[in-house]
This record gives structure tokens, C-alpha cells and sequence, in this order.
């Protein structure tokens, strides 16, 4: 510390208090608006700047003594309440903007104590021109990389990793630091640089290592997705095929019921022909009854899953009132109920049970779509996380109706009830 009398010591707050409050506002998502937080940070930063004056004009060697790392506590708590982010990798972002001030301070004192005798305004001007080039370097170089994946590494970083660094960072400050106010020699500057270039070269490497182990997770999602999605337009062909097949059908016997028509009107067999009418009429009365609801997405699942579970000889019970017109996309149908069905054939076939049945209800409540699946399945299913795990031919099926799921901020719940596996999904339908 070189001392001086207190407008000096106010230059040195003012460049102290506005080096860790801008670099962290810079690195920072704060939870009000950007007006109203500069405003608070203005606010704030004017009284402690202020406050730490007075007190070193008022008690210049308990200043010397604790003022530094007082500031650490003090500007952190401020910051970590203006922010938006998990405390700890607030507490990361305080410690680092601590080192800045560690590295603004030990260039100011020991350049002006090294060549110009300790000129208390050669500090000022060194520690502003430190102050200038660490923003601004903070602005057009670090403030992209850090808020870019910050998402990342709010996912990596747990308690016990931000504390490590927090530590780490800041005993390197501190180590860096303190000598200096023992006394000046080649030696100490020499260790303070040192120690300074490490805990930043370090630091630096960690912060990509956490960014990087993010990006590496978030591509294993992306890719696990696509293979989802891969799934999911394999069902739709097939759902699609089984449409083609049963119009086919459904073409190849009207060409036999037209040729049995034409034959009662050249024999003139007209009584014959009404009764022959009143059974195909009946016919397709009772074909449309096995319409499974209004839904056309949800009808055609169900239809074709439910034929696949009855040529497995198990019994299906659906129940579904599922309207037209919800705000529920086809993929999405198919995402949740096909990956459902499938697993409900699979749990029934797996089971060993000699009647097998799958008991289906869907219903709208209100601005809640309410979806229970119970299948006959083995005591034997692990679960990890409340879901359970998948076995080997039932691919990403239960990851890919959680994700579908929480896309209408849903929930999803699994469970083994008397001898019945039971999957139950809530979708909450968006507000006109």
C-alpha cells in the first residue's frame, strides 16, 4: 500500500469498486431488468465507495489490514442478490472479479514502487489502465464465450466444484496479493506474478473444460433425439401402411359388393337386394362403432396398436374421449401412445401371464389431457430415477414420452401396481 492522503484513496476504491461490480455485471444474468439493475449497481457502488474512504480516512491501519478482502464479502453479497444465477457459480464469478482486482492492484503498486519511487499517481494511472484493458477484454472476448455457456456449465458445476474454484481462485488472489503489503522486493513481485499467471492460466483451462464437457452432453441429447425422432417416423410409416392396407381392403371388397349388386338387378332379385343392403347398412354401422374416439391422430394409434396387441392374442380395454382439434401435435400423439402401446405389447408378451390385457384411458379435463396405460407385466422391472429401465428390444420408448411430455410442461409417473405395470401421463393444453 502506498498510501496517500484520501482523495487518492478514493481514486483507488472508485477503480476497485468499479473493476469487480462491471466485471461481473458483465458476466452476469441479473434477475430485474437491465435499467433498474444498473440503477441498484450505481447506487450501491457510490455508497461503498464512499464508506471504505471514510474509512480510510478515519482508520488508515485496520483499512490496510482488512479493506480488500472485507470488499470481497461485501460487493459479493450485493452481486449474488442481484443475480439470477445458483449462488455458487455467483460465488466463481465473485472470486475471479476478486482476482482481477488482485492482478489491477499488484500492477499499480509494484510498477509505480519498481520505476517511479512509489509515485502514489503513477499507481492511479496504472491501475486504470489495467482497469480499461480488463474490461474491455472482458467485453469482447470473455463476456461472449461465458454467457453463451453459461447454460453449460450451470449444468456441470455442482456446490462442491464452484467452492473448490472459488477457493482456488481466491487463494491464488490472496497469495498473490498479501506480500505486497509486507514490504516491496524482486522476490515477492516475482512470486505474486507468478502465482498471479498460474491461477489464471489455470482457471482459464478449467472454465473451457466445464463449457466443453457441456457441449459434450448436450450433443449426446442431440443425438439421442434424432434417434427418437428416427423412431417415431418409423411408426408413423407404419401407422401410414396400415391405412394404405386397410383402404386396399376396403376398395377390394366394394368391387365384390358391386358385383353382387349389379347381379341382383340383371336377375331382378330386388327383395334380395334389400335385405343384402340392410346388412351391408348394418355392417357399417357396426364398423363405425369401433371408432375409438373423434381424434383422427389418436384413433388411428390406438386402431393399429390395439390390432397388433389383439394378434398377440391380448385382450385390449380402451377408453378414450379424445376430442378434435386439441392443441396437441400428431408427432406428438405418436410419440407418447405408440411408445406406450408398444411397451404395453412388449410387457404383456414378456410376462409369461396366460391372460394378458392392456386397460387404456384418456380423457380431457379441463385444460388437462389425463393418459393411463396398465398392462399385465412380471414383478421383475428395475427402476432408476422413477423410470423405469428399458430392456434390450425396448429402445429410447419411455426417455421419448418424458421428453414429449414436458414439452406441455407435463408429468409423467411409472409404476408396478398388483401385478399391473402402470404408466401415467398428464399433458397441460397451452391457453387459447
Amino acid at each position: 500500500m502506498l498510501g496517500g492522503p484520501f482523495w487518492i484513496a478514493f481514486l483507488r476504491n472508485t477503480i476497485s469498486v468499479v473493476l469487480m461490480m462491471t466485471f461481473f455485471l458483465m458476466l452476469d444474468r441479473p434477475k430485474f431488468s437491465m435499467r433498474k439493475t444498473i440503477w441498484c449497481y450505481v447506487i450501491f457502488g457510490i455508497s461503498v465507495i464512499v464508506s471504505y474512504s471514510a474509512w480510510y480516512y478515519f482508520a488508515t491501519a485496520s483499512f490496510v489490514k482488512f479493506a480488500s478482502l472485507s470488499s470481497l464479502f461485501v460487493i459479493g453479497i450485493f452481486c449474488g442478490w442481484m443475480s439470477s444465477e445458483v449462488y455458487y457459480l455467483s460465488l466463481y464469478k465473485m472470486a475471479v472479479a476478486f482476482y482481477m482486482f488482485s492482478v489491477c492492484t499488484f500492477c499499480g503498486v509494484d510498477v509505480a514502487r519498481w520505476w517511479f519511487q512509489g509515485n502514489v499517481w503513477v499507481d492511479i494511472a496504472v491501475r486504470a489502465a489495467v482497469l480499461a484493458i480488463i474490461l474491455i477484454l472482458t467485453w469482447k472476448k470473455l463476456r461472449k464465450m461465458f454467457l453463451s455457456g453459461i447454460d453449460f456449465l450451470i449444468e456441470e458445476m455442482d456446490l462442491f466444484s464452484g467452492v473448490t474454484l472459488f477457493i482456488s481462485v481466491l487463494t491464488g488472489a490472496i497469495i498473490a496479493y498479501w506480500p505486497n503489503l509486507q514490504g516491496f522486493s524482486i522476490f515477492n513481485m516475482v512470486r505474486a506474478f507468478t502465482t498471479l499467471f498460474m491461477a489464471g492460466v489455470i482457471q482459464y483451462a478449467i472454465l473451457h473444460l466445464y463449457i466443453h464437457l457441456g457441449q459434450e452432453h448436450y450433443y449426446q441429447k442431440e443425438k439421442e433425439l434424432l434417434e427418437e425422432n428416427e423412431q417415431l417416423l418409423h411408426r408413423q410409416m407404419e401407422l401410414m401402411q396400415e391405412s394404405e392396407e386397410e383402404a386396399a381392403r376396403i376398395r377390394h371388397d366394394m368391387r365384390h359388393h358391386i358385383l353382387l349388386i349389379g347381379e341382383y338387378i340383371q336377375k331382378g332379385e330386388y327383395n334380395s337386394l334389400l335385405d343384402y343392403l340392410e346388412e351391408y347398412s348394418a355392417d357399417i354401422e357396426n364398423g363405425r362403432s369401433k371408432n375409438i374416439c373423434a381424434n383422427k391422430a389418436v384413433n388411428s394409434i390406438l386402431s393399429a396398436y390395439a390390432r397388433k396387441a389383439e394378434s398377440y392374442n391380448i385382450k385390449v380395454k380402451i377408453n378414450a374421449a379424445v376430442p378434435k382439434g386439441l392443441a396437441v401435435r400428431d408427432v406428438d400423439w405418436v410419440a407418447i401412445l405408440a411408445n406406450v402401446f408398444e411397451n404395453a405389447i412388449h410387457g404383456c408378451l414378456s410376462s409369461g401371464m396366460t391372460d394378458q390385457e392392456i386397460d387404456i384411458y384418456i380423457a380431457q379435463k379441463g385444460k388437462k389431457i389425463i393418459i393411463r396405460f396398465s398392462n399385465t407385466s412380471d414383478q421383475g422391472i428395475n427402476f432408476s430415477k422413477r423410470l423405469p429401465e428399458a430392456g434390450k428390444s425396448r429402445g429410447l420408448g419411455v426417455p421419448s414420452v418424458v421428453s414429449t411430455a414436458s414439452r406441455y410442461y407435463g408429468e409423467t409417473d411409472f409404476s408396478v401396481i398388483g401385478g399391473m405395470f402402470v404408466a401415467r401421463i398428464i399433458l397441460n393444453l397451452p391457453s387459447a
